[in-house]
């Protein structure tokens, strides 16, 4: 048997291997722009009630509410309430919100005055910097609204 061992040798197969190798680095440099966000507050009105009379001041029974917008806000037309008979139960609820005027002559970069606003500066790059020097990455942190990013990445696929 020990003589036919380097024979078996002669009859095995070759091996065969493909490496890829790569190696990356990067910088990514950001500064934010200025922004806002706005969300307008629409209008609402909601009534109800037991045991109550009601008027406009005009018209009894009306429940008042809401009438034609005017650069988004509606008209309101208030209510009354009085108990409907003395030493009865009642009970009486009345809600209105008033919504955001539409602006008409906005200009670029103006903001309407809506009820939710939420505004953020722009950044400043003031000392923000990053290098790549052989795969070293050197990042300066800049001043607000900045980010930095170094990323350095090696890659080895065997086949």
């Amino acid at each position: 048997m020990k003589r036919l061992l380097p024979f078996l040798f002669l009859f095995s197969a070759p091996v065969y291997a493909d490496i890829t190798s790569s190696i990356s680095s990067s910088v990514k440099l950001e500064v934010s722009a200025a922004a806002t966000a706005a969300d307008r507050i629409g209008n609402s009105y909601s009534v109800s009630g037991t045991g109550v009379n009601t008027t406009d001041g005009t018209t009894a029974g009306s429940v008042g509410g809401l009438g034609a917008a005017t650069n988004g806000v509606n008209a309101y037309t208030p209510i009354t309430a009085s108990q409907l008979t003395d030493g009865e139960s009642f009970n009486y609820t009345v809600s209105h919100t008033t919504g955001d005027t539409i602006g008409t002559s906005l200009t670029t970069g103006e903001v309407s005055a809506f009820g939710d606003l939420t505004s953020t500066s722009g950044g400043t790059a003031t000392n923000l910097a990053g290098t790549v020097d052989n795969h070293v990455i050197t990042i300066t942190a800049g001043s607000q609204g900045t980010s930095a990013t170094g990323q350095y990445v090696t890659t080895v696929t065997v086949d």
